[in-house]
């Protein structure tokens, strides 16, 4: 079974208490009779501004309890989430609502200027409606506040489990691509993940809102990555689907201080960060400050998109001992291929993951890798996919493969698999480094120099070598006290010798962008490699 998530929301609406808090996002507290009212408001006023079903339905706007009455009033009034990065400038942001047709745009009053300058480029757009702001909305669009005002009934129209969902990545080359998603795939993911954990699996909308309204340990998300990007998003919309609640944290950057502050004040069962970039200052935070924060409560620390380091992981269970960190091993165009767990009682080796049953590594032959063998294989994952690459065919053909009559996402993804089953993560093949035909994924020497005397982190990426065609550089943020003869030492008892690093170029500044991603582009100049 799956289902639209416009008639799940409604379910759940009417199961649930309205009393109860839905949203948080500093002193803006929104329970969920509000949050039905609003998002039935907005849904209603944009259908009137012409929204048809279908309709690319863009968000261009930082965190925010409005950003999520958006996202519900989006899947009532059936229109197609589009992500826009944040950071992007006009041009970028012109090319978004251009290529995803966007015929709505809700933007933060912060970006205006931004959106100004796309307005007159971006002639399919009908609706621009301003989040915040403390002035008049500009003449080309309208404020968030006024259309969420209204009666508050629901929006009486059929839905369909395959309405679109877009999910844009920004990848390594190129332009962003708008990877599609049905709601009904999507939904089907959540229940399968239901189902192998025990959970009862609902047949029916209305089973599944009354399952939500029955679950007193229901989810209570602190989400500390952007909503704009999926590790946030779908963790985010999940929890509400569950009749569950989100609180987003005020600051544009994280700040490991507030999300204590919200775990504490909420009695949050479930954080969201991205790797260390994320984990590590919380893991300070309760180090320096211990007995500040009561997060007894947390019983899951949930991270994608980036390696995490056991380390911190196992930092982090001291401070909260009936807590999993679960590092997940997903992509926007392959969710959930496999999972690394760490509790009190035990731990899984950093880069080792829990192959999901959808998943499976192939070798150049598209057959199996052996357990064991030592062979480097493309991980491949069955259905529920997405159904494409929005307006590009050739790299939708690539992605989407059919093998042994099984219509797979081809990852982009490189692992190897132990003898226990577990994949043993290399890297993307799109950033694998060629030095004098042996092929070494940035990743394998990240980590390994994640795990050396005084480094927060890394990044690893070629440079130009005469003799070698390209060698290993890399950039480690690292404390004081660093030195690189010793991490070299360290390194030679972890990595073959062709892996090792030709170049360490040492920083204090962040190597990650505010979201947690990995920013190459800085470390390369830090490195002066073009």
């Amino acid at each position: 079974m799956s289902f639209n998530f416009g008639d799940m929301i409604e379910a759940v609406e009417a199961a649930i208490p309205g009393d109860r808090v839905a949203l948080a996002h500093g002193g803006q507290v929104i329970d969920w009779a509000t949050l039905r009212h609003r998002s039935n408001n907005l849904a209603r006023a944009l259908i009137e501004r012409g929204l048809q079903p279908g309709d690319r339905f863009a968000f261009y706007a930082y965190n925010s309890a409005d950003y999520l009455v958006a996202l519900m009033a989006c899947w009532k009034a059936r229109g197609t989430h589009v992500n826009v990065n944040y950071r992007y400038v006009a041009d970028e942001l012109a090319y978004i609502l251009a290529d995803s047709d966007a015929t709505v745009l809700v933007y933060d009053a912060r970006l205006r200027e931004c959106v100004a300058d796309v307005v007159d480029r971006s002639p399919l757009v009908r609706s621009w409606v301003e989040i915040g702001g403390e002035d008049a909305a500009p003449a080309f669009a309208e404020r968030f506040d006024d259309l969420v005002e209204g009666d508050g009934a629901p929006v009486a129209i059929p839905r369909d489990p395959a309405d679109r969902f877009f999910i844009y990545t920004g990848g390594t080359t190129g332009m962003p691509k708008g990877v599609v998603w049905t709601h009904g795939e999507l939904n089907a993911i959540g229940l399968a993940v239901a189902a192998t954990q025990g959970l009862p699996v609902p047949t029916s909308v209305e089973e599944a809102a009354t399952f939500a309204a029955a679950n007193s340990d229901y989810p209570r998300v602190v989400c500390g990555p952007p909503l704009m990007h999926g590790t946030g998003l779908l963790s985010s919309y999940g929890a509400l689907l569950a009749g569950g609640f989100v609180a987003t944290l005020p600051s544009r950057s994280f700040r490991a201080e507030e999300a204590l502050d919200a775990i504490d004040r909420w009695k949050a069962n479930r954080l969201i960060v991205v790797g260390d970039a994320f984990a590590r200052p919380v893991l300070e935070a309760l180090d320096a400050q211990p007995g500040r924060w009561d997060v007894s409560s947390m019983r899951l620390i949930s991270s994608s998109g980036v390696m995490w380091t056991q380390g911190v992981k196992d930092g982090l269970i001291r401070h909260m001992p009936d807590a999993v960190c679960q590092d997940n091993f997903s992509s926007s165009e392959a969710i959930g291929m496999g999972a690394s767990l760490t509790s009190k009682d035990g731990t899984v080796e950093t880069a080792k993951f829990m192959a999901n049953t959808r998943c499976r590594v192939l070798d150049d032959d598209d057959k199996d890798v052996v357990p064991g063998s030592g062979v480097t294989g493309k991980v491949v994952l069955a259905p529920p996919n997405p159904v494409e690459y929005h307006k590009d065919p050739e790299k939708s053909a690539r992605t989407f493969r059919v093998i042994d009559g099984v219509r797979y996402t081809v990852s982009g993804d490189f692992a190897q698999v132990a003898a226990d089953g577990t994949l043993i993560l290399l890297g993307r093949g799109s950033a694998c480094i060629n030095s004098a035909g042996e092929k070494i994924f940035p990743e394998e020497v990240e980590e390994a120099l994640k795990l050396c005397p005084k480094v927060d982190d890394a990044l690893v990426f070629a440079m130009p070598d005469p003799k070698w065609g390209q060698a290993v550089a890399a950039v480690v943020q690292a404390a004081g006290g660093f030195d690189e003869g010793v991490t070299r030492d360290t390194l030679r008892h972890k990595l073959a010798g062709y892996k090792l690093p030709k170049l360490i170029v040492t920083t204090d500044q962040s190597l990650r962008a505010p979201n947690g991603k990995a920013d190459y582009g800085k470390a390369k100049a830090l490195a002066g490699v073009s």
